[in-house]
């Protein structure tokens, strides 16, 4: 468990949700990991939707989904694609903006209680493959952010993604950690800590990145592919390797340099 210090505020109640749950019926259970909702009749709506148009194909598939998916939804804009089996749990504590795609095979789950939940801005777009998960958390992505496939972000306290902001696939944004203070104890057994992810405006992490937490990442920064990243990174700096460190600070006189040069600069 790494020590983030006293500048950022840690959230070491990352309470199991499962555990709490541990009396309930079965029935319940569902309910509250993934429907999100109380009540048969929110069971019964989550259950049909579902039903009707989680996994159908083509251009009937889109239709009924950008027709029943926001009404399961907290929030929900304008001309949103759902592709096929996108799995959306707790969906009540789900926002969407205009504009957005989130591509096949997609989990968005915001489980949890209280004010967990996630966000995605207008204009977003979510890879296939990808999973956006909350444990009592909270995962906002800004207007115009790219996740690419097969990615994963993870919060147990707060993970942002300012506006323009990419992710390339394979990358991991990892918002939470186990406590393993306790040597005589199974570390699945000791709890966790959380103290978040900020990714700033503009900012990119290349393929297979995995940013671990307690994470800033600066403005307009270039995380190279591969890297760990441990440490923060500053505003315009690329960085690279294994942990990733400081190569070289971009030219903040003209415009950002293309995507293809940047991405030779720390291969």
């Amino acid at each position: 468990m790494r020590d983030r210090g006293p500048e950022r505020a840690c959230n070491t109640n990352l309470v199991r949700v499962q555990k709490d749950l541990s009396g309930s019926s079965k029935v319940r259970k569902y309910q509250d990991l993934i429907v999100g909702r109380p009540g048969l009749f929110a069971l019964i709506k989550y259950e049909l939707v579902n039903l009707v148009c989680l996994g159908l194909p083509g251009v009937l598939g889109l239709v009924l989904r950008r027709a029943l998916y926001p009404g399961l939804l907290k929030k929900c804009g304008k001309n949103v694609v759902f592709g096929r089996n996108v799995v959306l749990r707790s969906p009540s504590h789900i926002e969407i903006g205009d504009d957005v795609i989130i591509d096949d095979n997609c989990l968005i789950d915001a489980k949890g209680f209280g004010d967990s939940g996630i966000v995605i801005g207008s204009g977003s777009f979510v890879g296939r493959n990808t999973i956006l998960s909350c444990k009592n958390g909270r995962i906002v992505l800004g207007k115009n952010v790219n996740i690419g496939f097969n990615c994963e972000i993870y919060s147990g306290s707060m993970v942002t993604l300012e506006d323009d902001c990419m992710m390339a696939a394979y990358s991991y944004l990892i918002g939470g950690d186990h406590d393993a203070e306790d040597v005589q104890e199974a570390v699945n057994k000791q709890g966790g800590t959380s103290y978040g992810i900020r990714m700033q405006q503009g900012s990119w992490v290349g393929a297979g990145v995995k940013v671990l937490d307690g994470i800033t990442i600066g403005r307009h920064a270039i995380v190279g592919a591969g890297a760990v990243v441990t440490r923060d990174v500053d505003a315009y700096m690329i960085a690279a390797g294994i942990p990733a460190k400081p190569i070289r600070k971009r030219n903040t006189d003209h415009d950002p340099p293309c995507a293809g040069s940047s991405l030779r600069d720390v291969s």
